[in-house]
């Protein structure tokens, strides 16, 4: 168990006050006042929506003996230590390095940034790396694993914060894991949360970046800037940990127009890979897609290999391509001889799920919630649909606005059904996000809404049941944006969720219906 007096745990802490005495022996380190307790360290963190401040009082009712603050509290309690700080989010993400006795100093972390395709290409090197018998645990979006079996997410947020970071990577050492796999999210990356400040990584990977999450970082600029803060961080362990045996190093998708400015966001090798210039060090070319597999052949320096990814579209051909240059390199082998092992992938868990093979249409969810993934997923099933292509999804509340009418537009472009419904409204209208896309739709095609083909349906459920019972043969039916995710949030309650079981649901509840009007 970690632990640690509260004046070893702070020594040469950047501490501006200090009122009380005392020197508790702390274990855990917490930022939610209920979490509190008398082995606890509470940090009084200023939030987007809450201030940690005003949960003082009760962090203290609940037994927490020392606390770090920005601003020292007017009512001081005897018997408690305030530690007054200039930022309490750095200092909590190094007081969680060093109650943890620094992690990722004794194990080789791989951190994995993009907008699109950071929890598919984990996956898919926790794949790679058990097939060549080597111990992987791996922090993402969807899945957590420590020990032996992924666990489900239950943050919400693909990069936890500090705390928790440091103390998985500390239990995966205990249990025996050789390689680290982080998601490193551009708010997990920012100076502003600090979750990541104190990781030392020793492989950084870019997949894409598009338009995302700037209702956080305000500029595009500054989601850029704060992504490629994985790749300066790699200068970092460079400096101090220079007798590490692994190898430091940086791998980008050359396809991506932001490229350069991930090549020269570090002094470390770099590595390239491409679905299209034949520049780049592993380049994969003549590309066959279908709705659940893709042929191509690999190319690495002078030799070339023919391969079948069992997962659908050339997007997920770049996950692969970054998975096995990261594997590769890491274990000085050969890109094609682990390009061998792709074969035996499976899909990660809400992404391009076909939830039924039975049916005369083809049911697929998948987590796609971005511009530049609806144009990707969009433009490849609407190449391999016989029929039409009916696609259903929403927007998140109280994140990025802008690309709202991009989704709806992009919707419009490929789609012959538009269906829009909650995603996640939180605190904002419902009705006021769906239209926001439903505008991009009527920009792009406004004769869809005309003739009935742009459908407003908010409750979920009911819009997955419409969406099924006017499913022809030949059709394919995309359910977007929700993927793994297990519940909807509403402003002021959350429904739990399960979205392709609700889409088997519906499925069966038409098929028995359907039944019962034919033997009728």
């Amino acid at each position: 168990m970690a632990e640690m007096h509260l004046t070893r745990l702070t020594d040469r802490c950047p501490i501006l006050e200090t009122v009380g005495s005392g020197d508790p022996l702390v274990r855990r380190l917490v930022y939610d006042s209920r979490q509190a307790g008398q082995d606890s360290l509470f940090f009084a963190i200023p939030g987007q929506h809450v201030d940690g401040h005003d949960y003082i009082s009760q962090a203290i009712e609940a037994g927490a003996p020392a606390l770090v603050c920005e601003t020292i509290p007017a009512t001081i309690v005897p018997g408690v230590v305030y530690l007054q700080v200039a930022n309490s989010r750095s200092v909590m993400s190094m007081l969680a390095a060093r109650l943890y006795d620094h992690p990722s100093r004794e194990i080789p972390v791989v951190g994995i940034t993009g907008t699109d395709g950071k929890s598919t290409t984990t996956w898919i090197m926790d794949q790679l790396l058990t097939c060549l018998e080597l111990e992987s645990g791996f922090l993402s979006t969807v899945l957590i694993k420590k020990d032996i079996r992924p666990e489900k997410n239950t943050f919400r947020q693909s990069t936890p914060e500090a705390p928790e970071i440091h103390a998985f990577l500390r239990e995966m050492i205990e249990n025996g894991k050789d390689i680290a796999l982080v998601e490193a999210t551009s708010h997990g990356l920012s100076e502003r949360t600090a979750r990541l400040k104190d990781v030392f990584f020793h492989a950084a990977v870019f997949t894409n970046i598009n338009h995302e999450h700037l209702e956080f970082h305000g500029t595009f600029e500054q989601y850029r800037s704060d992504k490629a803060n994985l790749f300066r961080a790699l200068d970092r362990t460079a400096e101090w940990l220079q007798d590490s045996p692994w190898p430091l190093f940086g791998v980008v998708n050359l396809d991506d127009p932001n490229a350069y400015y991930f090549l020269n966001a570090t002094k470390q090798p770099l590595l390239t890979y491409s679905v299209e210039n034949r520049e780049a060090d592993l380049v994969a070319t003549d590309l066959v897609p279908s709705v659940d597999h893709t042929r191509c052949i690999v190319h690495w320096r002078k030799e070339a290999r023919e391969v079948t990814i069992p997962l659908a579209g050339p997007f997920n051909v770049e996950n692969v391509l970054a998975s096995v240059l990261t594997v590769a390199h890491l274990l000085d082998r050969n890109p094609l001889d682990i390009l061998e092992l792709v074969e035996q992938l499976k899909p990660l868990a809400g992404r391009m799920h076909i939830v039924s093979r039975e049916t005369p249409y083809v049911p697929i969810v998948d987590y796609a919630h971005t511009p530049a993934a609806y144009e990707k997923l969009l433009r490849l099933i609407r190449e391999s649909t016989e029929n039409r292509l009916i696609v259903l999804f929403g927007s998140a509340g109280e994140r990025d606005v802008a690309k709202r009418p991009m989704q709806g537009a992009i919707a419009a472009r490929y789609a012959d059904i538009v269906i829009l419904a909650d995603e996640d409204p939180r605190g904002d209208d419902p009705m006021g996000i769906v239209e926001d896309i439903a505008a991009g739709c009527d920009a792009e095609n406004g004769a869809m809404r005309k003739e009935g083909r742009l459908i407003i349906e908010l409750d979920r459920r009911v819009a997955i049941r419409r969406a099924i019972r006017m499913a022809q043969p030949g059709d394919v039916l995309l359910f977007l944006g929700k993927g793994h995710e297990g519940n909807i949030i509403y402003a002021d309650h959350s429904l739990e969720w399960d979205e392709a079981r609700v889409v088997a649901e519906e499925i069966a509840a038409a098929g028995a219906a359907a039944k019962g009007q034919g033997t009728s």
